[in-house]
């Protein structure tokens, strides 16, 4: 009898070891689980053509389809974005969702990419459904935030940004930038300004953020002070044209022509056909009494491409004989 049950007792154990391997208890087989980290080591290394092929054969291997790993969908998808191939990337996050459509991370990955390749309607509906589970969900409420920023509704996104700095009061300053932002589109110029100080606080090197300071000050009437934020950013990024062509701009409204002429000069010396470079250099060179050569100027922006804003407002110039 003891023999008997010792037997049993071994076979149960070589049943269930060998169940474990065969993934018979729900758990990934020892080959399957090596498969899977060639894959992300694959993945890890940049060798993201590989990580698909090695991700692919992982996954649709399994039969079941309920017991494909999130984790194997969501690293290919991620290889494909990183391919630069978002509607593949996107098809699989699709499919996974089907077998698993409560599964944050995937949600999440979805909105995202939706988000990115500017289909803000589905990258909405699922941040929806991530917040309807999660209500605290950073990534859920920033995406959110900016969703409904780039249609407008900013007073919305701020209620979201609001919710975000409860949970994350010392989230990287992009966020507290994109926040004020919604404040400058608003012309609540005071707020902006509050804000983007903050966030300049925390990363004084970013250009983008000395430009929204600029702008907020700008929009106080404080012109020299806005010039002054506009110069740093140039300081740390002096080949970008819209940095420039923004300088000039307030130089000109500021009637400070021949500061405007050469400010926009280095955008001309590196890109002689920008039709906004040209339309602010024509309205310097009509203030300086070089009216031939500004009406010219404004013809040719105007019959070259006669549907751009540069050449509509070209032409609306000269038929009231600029």
């Amino acid at each position: 009898m003891y023999l008997n049950r010792k037997v049993f007792f071994i076979c149960l154990l070589s049943l269930l070891l060998g169940a474990c391997r065969a993934g018979f208890l729900g758990l990934a087989p020892v080959g399957d689980r090596q498969e899977y980290t060639r894959a992300r080591d694959c993945f890890n290394e940049g060798r993201y053509e590989q990580a698909v092929v090695e991700l692919t054969e992982y996954i649709y291997k399994t039969k079941n389809v309920k017991r494909r790993e999130v984790r194997a969908y969501r690293l290919l998808g991620l290889s494909y974005e990183h391919l630069d191939n978002p509607e593949k990337a996107l098809e699989v996050y699709l499919e996974a969702l089907e077998f698993h459509p409560d599964n944050i991370p995937l949600l999440l990955a979805a909105a995202q990419l939706y988000q990115r390749t500017g289909l803000s309607d589905r990258s909405m509906e699922l941040y929806g459904q991530v917040l309807k589970e999660e209500p605290n969900n950073l990534a859920a409420l920033s995406g959110q935030a900016d969703n409904y920023a780039a249609q407008g509704f900013y007073s919305k996104a701020r209620v979201l940004y609001d919710r975000f700095f409860e949970q994350e009061p010392n989230a990287t300053p992009i966020y507290r930038a994109r926040y004020a932002n919604t404040f400058l589109k608003q012309r609540e110029f005071s707020k902006a300004f509050q804000n983007i100080t903050l966030a300049l606080n925390q990363e004084p090197e970013n250009p983008d953020f000395w430009l929204l300071s600029a702008k907020a000050r700008y929009g106080l009437s404080q012109t020299q002070e806005a010039l002054k934020d506009l110069n740093t950013a140039l300081v740390l990024a002096p080949e970008r044209k819209d940095l420039l062509a923004q300088k000039a701009l307030w130089l000109y409204q500021e009637k400070s022509y021949e500061a405007s002429l050469q400010t926009v000069q280095y955008i001309l010396t590196a890109e002689p056909e920008d039709p906004l470079a040209l339309f602010i250099k024509a309205l310097n060179e009509y203030r300086l009494g070089k009216t031939v050569s500004a009406r010219q100027q404004l013809e040719k922006l105007s019959h070259d491409d006669p549907y751009s804003f540069t050449g509509k407002v070209a032409a609306k110039l000269l038929e009231n004989n600029f």
